[in-house]
């Protein structure tokens, strides 16, 4: 029997471990699955998604709107350019996604919105970093593209134009005050928080709505470098902040 048009749900893949598994009446290897996955033979729909998830780690991120971006503000606002282009970088520190650990995960979700965000409409791609596992990806497919609920399903109603998850490396820094990501290739990124009259502290937003951020956010200018082929982003000293986020759905 092939592979094609069999379902692997997150449940059978996170049971994988070092044993044979049964899908129907084909018993796949972890080997099997994996491969499987990496060329889409295997349909991973429908997704199994558990009651109740958590992640908490760092969200950054840049656009080429003048600081602060008025999209940042309310989706209502037109940003400062005809098309609002930026991303936002993610590295998960720590969470749980039903039996998969979501803790040392990184992504980078590249976007093109229009002028007032809130007329829909946007292009967007995800990038995983590959050295997460099958459950891994699609448990943060899942959660990115809001499938899984939280604060990704309200911004996955503005996405007219998802293109395809890509994994690749996806490289980090942080030395508190500037954080940095870069894809070979690809995508090369930094923010660093701007000076306040006492330097010795962070200028930030207090107490802001966001769907994905903290209530608190530091201000940062970014440069960025981003080219996909549709997604293109060229900013330097532009709207960036940085923050702590903290997502969780149901009693997790």
């Amino acid at each position: 029997m092939g592979l094609q048009g069999v379902h692997l749900d997150l449940a059978t893949l996170s049971a994988i471990g070092g044993r044979r598994v049964s899908v129907g009446s084909h018993r796949l290897s972890r080997a099997e699955c994996a491969a499987a996955l990496e060329s889409r033979t295997v349909s991973t729909d429908p997704l199994v998604v558990p009651d109740a998830w958590w992640a908490r780690g760092l969200i950054f991120e840049n656009c080429n709107c003048t600081l602060v971006c008025p999209g940042h503000i309310h989706f209502n606002q037109p940003c400062t350019h005809e098309r609002c282009l930026g991303y936002w970088a993610l590295r998960f520190d720590a969470g749980r996604f039903g039996a998969v650990d979501l803790a040392g995960l990184r992504a980078v979700i590249a976007f093109d919105c229009p002028q007032k965000m809130s007329d829909g409409g946007w292009t967007q791609t995800i990038v995983i970093d590959e050295s997460a596992s099958p459950a891994q990806r699609l448990a943060l497919e899942a959660v990115l593209t809001g499938k899984a609920g939280g604060p990704w399903k309200v911004l996955a109603r503005f996405v007219g134009r998802p293109l395809d998850t890509r994994y690749l490396p996806i490289e980090f820094s942080d030395d508190g005050t500037t954080k940095r990501a870069s894809i070979t290739g690809l995508f090369d990124a930094i923010v660093t928080q701007i000076r306040g009259r006492d330097r010795s502290r962070p200028v930030v937003f207090e107490n802001i709505f966001n769907q994905i951020h903290a209530s608190t956010q530091v201000l940062a200018f970014g440069d960025t470098r981003y080219d996909d082929g549709v997604i293109r982003v060229e900013t330097k000293g532009t709207h960036g902040l940085f923050s702590s986020f903290e997502w969780r759905v149901g009693a997790a």
